[in-house]
């Protein structure tokens, strides 16, 4: 047995029974997709990472990549270019490649029900095979050059990398210095530094391309300050033959992996410092021969913020049914109503805190996997239109609203339950590398920090995806939250509820609007915005996730007459999830209404020194 335990019969729970995405299977470009084929797409799946992709998981951890800073290579553990050799066998990562380039054309909804699992076995895997799939953004913005490079990548199976990061930098992407400077033959040589570059360099692909974003100079009207001034980049670690793809091994480029981190978690992925142009030229070519970097790039960064939301689910999600098998295990004390010296010793399991602890696990990963699912299923109409020619603007704005919320919300609450809640289940044992929890809470961490921290998912969400857009993709689940509660259904009280949370939630955006426009008066004001961007984007998680829940059990409830056995459980559980977190959850959002209606400029006029 390895370390992952999936719940494929929530997954499929969710995606049918809540979501109804089986009414996207079998029409549109999912014709060759029906229900039973995406049940088995799921099961074969889940069979493969809980076995082979799961296997090497601990030990890339105990024994991480090996960085030679003589050839500046990085060497990968063999029983993760195993997995890895397994997984791209398996051809499963073309579920995410349209036909075009090779792939099977699938639903985002079922692509990410999938994917779920591998980032929940081991989630490195799944980001060393980036290649292909950042091949469709190379394809989908490229010249008929770009989209050669974009077969090739496909075809051969290259490994892939984002690379935005620069050391004085950080998260102020428009303020990075590395150069691109045109030359004769219309390609680019890039000079500088970038950091923490994820599969920067590796022994496991034949080639790496990089897509680098750069400052072009010496071209008049591009290269200007910020981000807009950026354009990107296609850099390979190896040249190659452009038409037939074979890579030219003795021709190197200048790109090199200056340094790995040494990292708190998620060790086996290397994270590299990357130079260009150190000694020899890193030629690249100039993506789409257009100017237009950070729009290019961010198509890159929304699937990465939406891989990291999954991820950090997919941890919680395995962390708590670890916890519970081991819960169910370990006998300690005796039932707190028979307290007894001589009293039989009972699983922990009877205890009233364990079990508390238990429910706030399974209800928040219950609830993160709704969340994913149901972001999804809004690409799901993006993607149905795209295939039919056309543009669904309303189920992009609403999809570009949640994505903060699946990755600033979802792993702030996956890293917090397991730290706090997975890890003590298991007492002293949960310290310990026996037990896989103190991987994972080393491991989630980082999903709160890249591809943008949950303080830059807060202020983007406020004032991109809220002010920017004027409200309309909140206005839309604003209208479905309130439709669902004009409508009747069973677990009234857990209702009553989420309407008072809908009330603070709309106060807590509108008083921030206010504040916003009274700022143009008193621009000071603006630091009470800045102050509690964060905590709409938490409240607004709960709310969007207790809606979802509270759905999914009012579904299990009309289900559960005639259920017998294990599905009665199931349902009986998931009824339990709702009532948990709505009645656990949502009376916090009064309290987070009335801080932010509070909130003074006291922090920010504190001297510095006297922090």
């Amino acid at each position: 047995m390895t370390h992952y335990k999936s719940n494929l019969r929530d997954i499929t729970f969710d995606l049918f029974d809540v979501l109804g995405r089986d009414a996207v299977l079998g029409t549109g470009p999912a014709e060759d997709m029906d229900r039973e084929t995406a049940e088995a797409v799921l099961s074969e799946m889940e069979h493969l990472c809980a076995t082979r992709i799961a296997e090497p998981y601990a030990e890339g951890d105990h024994n991480p990549p090996i960085y030679d800073p003589q050839t500046r290579t990085v060497t990968i553990p063999e029983s993760t270019k195993q997995a890895f050799k397994q997984y791209m066998d398996s051809d499963w990562w073309r579920l995410e490649l349209p036909e075009v380039l090779g792939g099977q054309e699938t639903p985002p909804s079922l692509r990410w029900a999938a994917m779920e699992q591998i980032l929940g076995a081991n989630p490195a895997l799944y980001m060393y095979s980036a290649g292909p799939k950042f091949a469709q953004v190379v394809h989908e913005n490229g010249t008929e050059r770009d989209q050669k490079i974009a077969q090739h990548m496909v075809d051969r199976q290259w490994g892939a990398t984002m690379i935005l990061t620069e050391p004085d930098a950080g998260s102020d992407v428009g303020a990075g210095r590395t150069r691109a400077l045109p030359q004769a033959d219309g390609t680019w040589h890039i000079e500088g530094v970038k950091r923490f570059i994820t599969s920067g360099e590796q022994d496991m692909t034949e080639n790496i391309m990089h897509l680098v974003l750069a400052r072009p100079h010496g071209v008049e009207g591009v290269g200007g300050p910020g981000t807009k001034g950026l354009s990107l980049f296609l850099v390979p670690k190896y040249m190659f033959d452009l038409e037939s793809g074979e890579v030219f091994t003795d021709q190197r480029n200048g790109v090199y992996a200056t340094n790995v981190e040494k990292k708190m978690g998620l060790k086996v992925s290397a994270t590299c410092e990357m130079t260009f142009g150190d000694g020899a030229p890193a030629v690249g070519w100039l993506l789409g021969e257009v100017h237009d970097g950070i729009a290019q790039m961010f198509q890159v960064i929304e699937h990465a913020r939406m891989m990291v939301g999954t991820k950090a689910m997919a941890t919680l999600s395995t962390g708590y049914l670890n916890a519970l098998e081991y819960a169910k295990q370990r006998v300690q004390g005796a039932d707190m109503l028979t307290p007894a010296k001589d009293a039989p010793r009972v699983t922990i399991t009877h205890h009233p805190d364990v079990r508390r602890s238990l429910l706030t696990q399974k209800s928040t990963a219950e609830a993160l996997r709704l969340l994913v699912l149901y972001t999804a299923s809004w690409q799901d109409r993006v993607w149905q239109a795209a295939a039919e020619g056309r543009t669904d603007e309303e189920a992009e704005g609403v999809n570009d609203l949640l994505l903060p919320i699946v990755k600033g919300y979802g792993s702030e609450r996956a890293w917090t339950t397991l730290g706090t809640e997975t890890l003590q289940t298991f007492g002293g044992s949960g310290f310990l590398q026996d037990y896989p929890i103190e991987q994972y809470v080393r491991d989630a961490k980082i999903d709160t920090l890249y591809e943008g921290t949950t303080a830059i998912q807060g202020q983007d969400f406020f004032f991109r995806k809220i002010v920017k857009d004027q409200g309309r993709a909140i206005g839309v689940v604003s209208k479905q939250i309130e439709e669902f509660l004009g409508s009747e259904g069973p677990l009234t009280d857990e209702r009553k509820l989420l309407g008072r949370a809908a009330e603070d939630a709309a106060l807590m955006v509108g008083t921030l609007t206010q504040v916003l426009m009274g700022a143009q008066q008193n621009p000071k004001d603006l630091y009470k915005v800045g102050l509690n961007t964060s905590r709409v984007l938490m409240a607004l998680g709960d709310l969007v996730c207790a809606w979802l829940l509270i759905r999914a059990g009012e579904v299990a409830q009309s289900q559960l007459e005639g259920a017998t056995g294990a599905e009665k459980d199931f349902l009986a559980g998931k009824i339990a999830s709702a009532q948990w977190f709505a009645r656990t959850r949502l009376p916090q959002l009064t309290a987070e209404r009335k801080m932010l209606e509070a909130t003074t400029l006291d922090a920010m006029e504190l001297p510095e020194s006297a922090f």
